[in-house]
């Protein structure tokens, strides 16, 4: 096929049109494919050539059939990287067309991280194609976190990756107990190796509600962090170490108290990797009397928030007593109050904690008096709760501050407390270890957020446990990358790491012969440095696809 011009005699008129030659019998002829144009002068038909190559370039690619599905040729742009020629490329660009645009950031990095981490191995015992599946709906997870119907559209329109929707679901039940137990034995390894000694766990657990009100084995009816006391949750508990690292999680029925989920979780890790002697932390809410006790009478120590208001008489005198604080710094000082002969409470005082806590009650009370001022239901201001216990109704009808409790709440101002069993620690180090806790609180937002743990588009319990197992995978990658650059690069967030390598992608550009070109997109210094702390050179040189077809494994 190729763009032949005739002319007219005595005739300025030039026609342009793309012919073919075909065999009639034993002669060869040119078939007219289709006509483009008349010129009239040498701009006119300048343009007409062009336009003419650019229509037998269109029609060739039409008519050549695809070698490669999507997903392969996004693969195999990802691997010519590894193995491109550094020899020039010799191409008419005006013969060439845009076959593919795909993002390969998300898997060249993330993707390098899921290998390194061993996720590649928890399911191609079972079935390589489900394995494969699985590290794309993690990829997914990670680049643009929603329902599984959602990321299969995701990953075909912007990652050239086809997958079958009914295959995700039977790739999911494929995600049993065992394989659950796979996928937190490599996690725990993985921390192991890499900080050769555990010694401070960080628990948290939080509730993760349905658009439901039918009950299970695993969806239950309890107490919730986001108020759906209607509707059915699961509570899911997570541990990390104190870089933030994940070393476990569980699922347990949305019933279950959060403090009574610590305890299966430290004998689970105690029994499975023959753990050292490790220091627990975990807020207020894990203070329950029965689970220090449960606690203490299995070994473990643990550093536990207090509810400090909530202890005896005598206690209360104790911590208010601020003649017995033993100055740490200029801003913080604490007290040492046995509870018992192993148990004692860390109470520490801070000037600057007083200050903002003085701050926040004034600005409730001043914003309670303007309304008090056109107050016309009384019983919505007492129902309203952080409102009520400064109020006071007087009488049938009106209401005001009550400044007795005011002045009584104003004492406990700058007050924290610390319940442990540590009889190791200085109190320095036992605040320390504390404060540590918004690495859990973090991974928590970081889940909820970043990941989209909810809302929860499965019913079946073994359906919900294989959907947080995705994206506990998914968390492990990402908290796995933002340390390493954090440690080698800056300390990048896991959404600005994750806006970096979407913006990596590769336009797959083909001639009229079938060769195929990537011609990559320009990464700013952070992409560049992230593909560096991985051991990955990028560059924006065009080069050659590679012939044969990829390996998932490989």
């Amino acid at each position: 096929m190729f763009v032949r011009v005739k002319t007219t005699p005595n005739s300025p008129r030039k026609s342009v049109q793309i012919v073919e030659s075909v065999r009639d019998g034993n002669r060869i002829k040119q078939r007219i494919v289709r006509y483009v144009g008349i010129a009239m002068d040498d701009k006119e038909l300048k343009k007409l050539l062009e336009l003419a190559e650019y229509i037998r370039a269109k029609i060739q690619f039409d008519h050549t059939p695809t070698l490669f599905s999507p997903e392969e040729m996004a693969e195999l742009a990802i691997e010519s990287r590894r193995i491109q020629d550094e020899n020039a490329i010799n191409v008419n660009l005006r013969e060439l067309k845009e076959e593919q645009r795909s993002i390969v950031g998300i898997h060249e990095i993330f993707g390098s991280i899921y290998r390194q981490l061993g996720f590649d191995e928890i399911l191609s015992f079972k079935d390589k194609k489900d394995a494969e599946i699985l590290y794309h709906m993690v990829m997914a997870r990670i680049a643009n976190p929603a329902s599984k119907h959602a990321s299969v559209n995701l990953l075909e329109e912007d990652f050239g990756i086809k997958l079958n929707l009914d295959k995700v679901y039977r790739m999911m039940d494929n995600l049993d107990d065992d394989v659950i137990e796979k996928i937190k034995n490599k996690t725990y390894n993985v921390a192991k190796n890499l900080f050769e000694k555990i010694d401070i766990i960080f628990f948290d657990a939080t509730t993760l509600y349905f658009e439901s009100f039918s009950e299970d084995e695993l969806k239950q009816n309890g107490y919730s962090k986001d108020l759906k006391f209607n509707q059915p949750q699961v509570l899911f508990a997570l541990l990390v170490t104190k870089e933030g690292i994940p070393i476990g999680y569980e699922a347990f029925p949305g019933s279950y108290y959060e403090g009574h989920a610590v305890l299966p979780i430290l004998k689970r890790l105690k029994e499975s990797y023959n753990l050292d002697k490790v220091v627990f932390v975990a807020d207020a809410g894990m203070l329950n009397a029965k689970t220090l006790e449960l606690l203490e009478s299995n070994g473990y120590e643990y550093i536990v928030g207090a509810r400090i208001k909530n202890f005896s008489k005598s206690i209360n005198e104790k911590i208010l007593d601020k003649t017995g604080y033993r100055k740490i710094n200029e801003d913080l000082s604490v007290t040492n109050i046995d509870l018992s002969s192993d148990r004692h409470l860390l109470v520490s005082f801070s000037e600057n904690r007083r200050k903002k806590d003085s701050f926040d009650r004034e600005k409730a009370i001043n914003k309670i008096t303007k309304k008090l001022k056109n107050q016309k239901n009384i019983k919505s201001y007492l129902s309203q709760f952080g409102y009520k216990k400064f109020l006071k109704l007087d009488g049938a009808t009106q209401i005001s501050i009550d400044e007795e409790k005011l002045q009584t709440e104003a004492l406990w101002d700058g007050l924290h407390g610390i319940v442990t069993n540590s009889k190791n620690l200085s109190s320095e180090e036992i605040l320390h270890q504390y404060k540590g806790l918004w690495q859990v609180e973090e991974s928590f937002r970081i889940c909820k957020h970043d990941l989209k743990i909810r809302p929860i588009y499965h019913w079946t319990p073994d359906r919900v446990r294989a959907h947080l197992a995705i994206v506990y995978i998914a968390f492990t990658c990402a908290r796995h990358l933002e340390y390493r650059i954090g440690l080698q690069y800056q300390s990048m967030s896991i959404e600005a790491i994750r806006q970096e390598l979407t913006r990596i992608q590769v336009s797959i550009l083909k001639d009229p012969q079938g060769q195929r070109y990537v011609v990559p997109s320009r990464a700013s210094q952070d992409g560049v440095k992230i593909y560096q702390v991985m051991g990955i050179k990028y560059s924006t040189v065009p080069y050659r696809l590679v012939s044969s077809k990829p390996k998932f494994n490989k």
